[in-house]
């Protein structure tokens, strides 16, 4: 105040109590009177209610005016206006925590902040949060559709000799830009010229002089389903906020469902339900791509339609589910014993160690020390005509679970653990890049090789080189387990397992995991890198091929031995049952190196037919098998012909139809799957069925018990 102003002279003249406390910061001379005193100077003095009356129309004119501006100025931001904030932030996940310190930390100043994200996330929330939670709580917050601006932007810097822009109106209060990626181009500069010194220039029609620059006290908050470089620079944007969509944040769904309950019931005056943890674990599992604007819409919707249960079941959240998991079957719920057996030491450790290890060994014993010829050997009529016909049988339905009971890694396992403890050090890491781009090519040659070999020297028919195959592969897994950690060369370099990877595509089952729930819930990965016991999770050594079950995308990549099952503690695993041979046209990945190996087992079906496609073309032309190297090239053409004539088709079709549009032979190529599978499963069941029943026959008849023939009841001498 001004030396010479009067104090509270209004509540002294009207005697009412003064409204506030004056203090001084520095030194003054205040000079006081009394009530009773001042009422006398008041009658000898009558000038004094003059300049009080003076006083309080200037006073009344001034707040006139003030109420006539604040009224126009609400008539014109009331379209615009947001009056609270919808919610804060639900959660407590690393996402939720630094979105709050952002909001917080941009709280602290009056710098504009740019709001980015993908729809549903409520940014324009976010942005009544920063502006409730700021010093500017107390001024007007608006909210301009970007896309509803006029190209020329009088609308937000009003016109000259006309009606006022938006930022004239809302003084120090807060512009909230929407969705500002929908800003019309012509006012991009006048935006970032806003944003950059605070000044705008009015609109002004044709002819008329150029309107003076004015400057904004308004704070600009603006919000993006992108981000945009060319705003978001430090000179421009001092707040840059990234919200994070649902997806990766489903550790705070659960809170969210909660939330929405209670927001939910309490509009309505209905007691709050509970959630069931199976359906926290299906909404975990569900991408929402509407994010939080169709969780809550789903929330809403099965609260209304379980008719006012006590518990929200998975059933009432009909609407969540994944486009990349419909037709699947959870047979671990359907048939809990399924899951108690799979969780079981008997799966697959007392299996392996317990049965397969020494039956292996004796099988390979009667190979090597047996009879040679396939009529008396039953190790070697069980190979070739059970072994070979059971396991592609199988494919179609249990898909690549041979694997887990395979004998050759079984002695692999137990060579590296024996190994470890004789000579302790560190296994040899798996150089993924350089595994991924040359396993699928060895093992392609390497099954060639016995394929040229079965034929050559026919395999199938001699005994103990049968068993020498069988202790090759065994050697190959031995030395890579012995020198690499967990199962390398199951996952890159067996030939039986590359078959076995590649038919497994058609299978009927799958083992996959809830994405979502290992991304809320799961901290440690034990499934993947093994851990202790937590919780119903076991203690495990994790996956043994380098598999984490929720990003499994293709068969090929799991042996099924449940390793994730047993150590998952949150019961994100599942086996599910599928349309078979789905992956082919959803999620499998296309490798030149696999079809390959599909097409030469399309050539072994041919090569197995050898001798008798050259008798049916000419009675001698079987002759020219005797010389090796004529035999071994025509091995090797019968091979190449059935991928050498689908590559022929694949380019003649397109030679003959211009218009069809290119397509990756790689990608069409596993449309020849199943016939793979057929071709081989007829050579077995054609050639080898009338020697099935000599399983039993070929050891009874060298024990010199007799044979029974089932047209006569009489037994048959040896």
């Amino acid at each position: 105040m001004l030396p010479g102003s009067v104090i509270h002279l209004k509540e002294l003249l009207l005697d009412r109590p003064a409204p506030q406390t004056i203090i001084t910061l520095s030194e003054c001379e205040l000079w006081t009177i009394t009530p009773a005193n001042f009422a006398i100077l008041v009658e000898q003095h009558p000038e004094i209610n003059r300049i009080f009356s003076q006083q309080l129309a200037a006073e009344l004119e001034q707040v006139s005016s003030q109420l006539v501006f604040e009224q126009e100025r609400q008539t014109a931001l009331r379209p615009y206006l947001v009056p609270k904030v919808r919610q804060g932030i639900v959660g407590s996940s690393r996402y939720a925590t630094r979105l709050r310190n952002d909001i917080k930390k941009s709280t602290h100043d009056r710098q504009p902040v740019l709001i980015f994200g993908e729809p549903g996330l409520g940014k324009d929330n976010i942005a009544a949060l920063i502006h409730f939670g700021s010093g500017d709580r107390k001024q007007p917050l608006i909210k301009v559709n970007c896309d509803t601006l006029q190209a020329n932007g009088a609308e937000l810097f009003g016109r000259v000799g006309g009606k006022p822009g938006l930022l004239e109106w809302l003084g120090q209060g807060t512009l909230m830009l929407n969705n500002v990626q929908d800003l019309p181009k012509t006012l991009e500069p006048k935006l970032l010229h806003l944003l950059e010194t605070g000044d705008y220039t009015p609109i002004s029609r044709e002819g008329e002089s150029e309107p003076a620059v004015r400057h904004s006290d308004a704070r600009i908050i603006l919000t993006s389903e992108r981000a945009l470089p060319e705003i978001d620079r430090p000179n421009r944007i001092g707040h840059p906020i990234k919200v994070p969509p649902v997806r990766v944040a489903k550790a705070d769904i659960a809170a969210q469902v909660t939330y929405y309950i209670s927001l939910y019931c309490r509009s309505r005056g209905i007691p709050q339900p509970k959630v069931a943890p199976e359906a926290i674990r299906r909404l975990q599992g569900y991408d929402f791509p509407g994010n939080l604007g169709e969780l809550e819409s789903l929330v809403k919707r099965a609260i209304d339609q379980s008719n006012g249960a006590e518990v929200l079941t998975e059933e009432v959240f009909w609407a969540a589910g994944s486009k990349a998991r419909r037709f699947r079957v959870n047979l671990l719920n359907v048939y809990p014993q399924l899951r108690q057996f799979l969780r079981s030491p008997w799966w697959v450790d007392r299996i392996n160690y317990g049965f397969t290890l020494g039956f292996f060994a004796l099988v390979v014993a009667v190979l090597i020390f047996g009879p040679q010829t396939r009529d008396a050997n039953v190790a070697l009529n069980f190979f070739w005509a059970w072994w070979w016909m059971l396991i592609l049988v199988a494919f179609p339905f249990v898909g690549r679970v041979w694997c887990a009971v395979c004998p050759f890694m079984i002695y692999g396992e137990l060579m590296q653990t024996i190994s470890l403890k004789l000579f302790p050090r560190k296994l040899l890491p798996w150089n993924r890049q350089v595994a991924d781009r040359v396993g699928g090519w060895f093992l392609f040659g390497l099954f060639a090789l016995i394929l040229l070999w079965e034929e050559l020297w026919n395999l199938e028919n001699t005994a103990y080189l049968s068993a020498c195959l069988l202790l090759l592969i065994t050697a190959g897994a031995i030395i890579f387990s012995v020198l690499f950690e967990r199962r390398f060369w199951c996952r890159y370099l067996c030939p039986i397992g590359g078959m076995n990877g590649m038919f497994a595509k058609l299978a009927m089952i799958e083992l996959r995991a809830q994405q979502g729930i290992c991304s809320a819930t799961c901290t440690t990965y034990q499934c993947y890198k093994g851990g202790p016991q937590k919780g119903e999770g076991m203690e495990t050594g994790g996956c043994p091929v380098y598999s984490h079950p929720a990003q499994l995308e293709d068969n090929r990549d799991c042996v099924l031995c449940m390793t994730c099952l047993k150590a998952c503690p949150h019961r994100s695993v599942e086996l599910n049952l599928r349309p078979p041979g789905i992956e082919l046209w959803t999620t499998h990945t296309a490798t030149y190196a696999e079809v390959c190996l599909m097409f030469l087992l399309l050539g072994a079906a041919f090569l197995h037919r050898l001798p008798e496609a050259l008798t049916m073309l000419n009675q001698n032309l079987e002759q020219f098998l005797q010389p090796v190297a004529t035999h071994a090239a025509l091995s090797v053409l019968a091979l190449a012909l059935p991928g050498a004539i689908a590559l022929l088709g694949h380019r003649l079709t397109r030679w003959f139809n211009p218009n069809i549009k290119a397509c990756d032979f790689k990608q069409l190529a596993y449309g020849y799957l199943p016939l793979v599978l057929g071709a081989n499963l007829a050579h077995y069941l054609r050639w080898d069925s009338p020697k099935l029943g000599k399983l039993f026959p070929s050891p009874w008849q060298r024990l010199g018990i007799a044979q029974w023939d089932c047209r006569s009841p009489s037994p048959i001498p040896p």
